[in-house]
């Protein structure tokens, strides 16, 4: 059977994709959510698969009785599409259990310390070794690099800097501040009266870690005024600052760029810059521990 050339293949798959995407149009849960996503015929062909897939989680989701009977492919978790500045988006949303179990986790956060670190997972060892070697040297009046550590959903990444920051607010004295970042960003829009007591905190706190960074929507207001501003504070003041993204440097950048008015690749690599002078960068691989 001869090869078929570029040109045919392209033709092909155009051919396949309109098919897919007709048969698709018989289900009108399909139909609804390309009109809710105002999405072009060109672009909804392109994605059919996908949008199908996010349907049968959403589906599945809602029929689910607990986290021991999830279907996804993401445990606790189900695909949502989201249109951003014109582009479409497929992103990762936990659900109302897994939900739960992110406020249980957020309140046992509070209290970890670092003899509770399970030193089983020799993945984690290098991680738990440069904590330790922080701990040690660790002096308030000093200037000490924090850490961008970044990994899969699940590994483990908050959990193990919570125990080193409240091991250092227990036995050191020190000021720690912990922030989930995209709840942060909204509680500063909507309080605009406890603005400035926030960023103060957020500036000057000894050791402050913005936790998962590049899950909020990006926007000029907070990449510039907010997220720039303690990051440039806190490396003028030599604070120590951590960061845990499920996103490399690289496409923490990349999603910085990004925002409703524009592409700004110049102003996301100042912010990178900053991070790169506040941070050591140390990837997690672990198994997901949400499970």
């Amino acid at each position: 059977m001869p090869l078929l050339t570029e040109m045919e293949l392209g033709k092909k798959n155009a051919i396949d994709l309109e098919k897919s995407f007709k048969e698709a149009c018989d289900d009108s849960d399909f139909v609804s959510l390309v009109k809710t996503l105002k999405l072009e015929k060109k672009e909804a062909m392109k994605k059919t698969s996908k949008l199908q897939n996010a349907l049968l989680e959403k589906k599945q989701c809602a029929d689910c009785k607990g986290l021991f009977m999830c279907k996804n492919s993401y445990s606790g978790h189900l695909v949502v599409p989201n249109k951003k500045y014109g582009k479409l988006y497929f992103t990762y949303m936990p659900c109302r259990y897994q939900k739960k179990v992110l406020e249980h986790e957020e309140e046992d956060s509070l209290k970890i310390r670092m003899k509770d670190i399970d030193t089983k997972d020799k993945r984690q060892l290098e991680v738990i070794k440069w904590m330790d070697t922080f701990y040690e040297n660790y002096d308030v009046l000093k200037r000490t690099k924090g850490l961008y550590l970044h990994g899969s959903f699940g590994s483990g990444k908050t959990y193990l800097l919570s125990a080193l920051l409240n091991e250092l607010q227990e036995s050191k004295k020190v000021s720690i501040e912990i922030v989930y970042f995209p709840d942060a960003l909204r509680s500063l829009k909507e309080d605009f009266d406890s603005f400035g007591y926030k960023m103060h905190r957020f500036m000057y706190v000894d050791i402050l870690l913005l936790d998962d960074i590049g899950a909020e929507k990006v926007t000029e207001w907070g990449r510039d005024e907010v997220l720039g501003v303690i990051l440039q504070t806190r490396m003028d003041k030599g604070k120590t600052t951590f960061f845990t993204s499920n996103l490399t440097i690289q496409e923490l950048e990349q999603n910085l760029s990004l925002t409703k008015n524009s592409v700004d690749k110049v102003k996301a690599r100042r912010i990178v810059e900053r991070i790169k002078q506040l941070t050591t960068d140390l990837e997690l691989v672990s198994e997901n521990r949400r499970k």
